[in-house]
């Protein structure tokens, strides 16, 4: 599915990862240029992770700062910083 918004067309989508949710866009912008913002954030379920790349593409499109994801998800080697990490078995 897609829609344009301020004359952008903008294509959110959702794809499986073991028990989550990733939230991706494409964009495909007036003169042609295609664009893939890549993974934006895990969610629990299709419902959230869509609105969230609905919600990135419409912010990608208007040029405003990108929203950030409710968690950030890596593997126990690649470690992290963040306070709102959750470390993988």
């Amino acid at each position: 599915m897609h829609f344009f918004h301020h004359g952008v067309a903008i294509q959110p989508s959702v794809a499986r990862s073991g028990n989550t949710f990733v939230a991706r866009v494409a964009i495909l912008e007036e003169d042609g240029e295609a664009t893939s913002l890549g993974d934006l954030g895990h969610f629990a379920n299709r419902q959230s992770a869509f609105a969230f790349a609905v919600r990135c593409g419409t912010a990608f499109a208007d040029n405003e700062p990108m929203p950030l994801p409710p968690c950030d998800i890596r593997s126990k080697q690649a470690g992290s910083a963040h306070k709102t990490t959750v470390d993988l078995p």
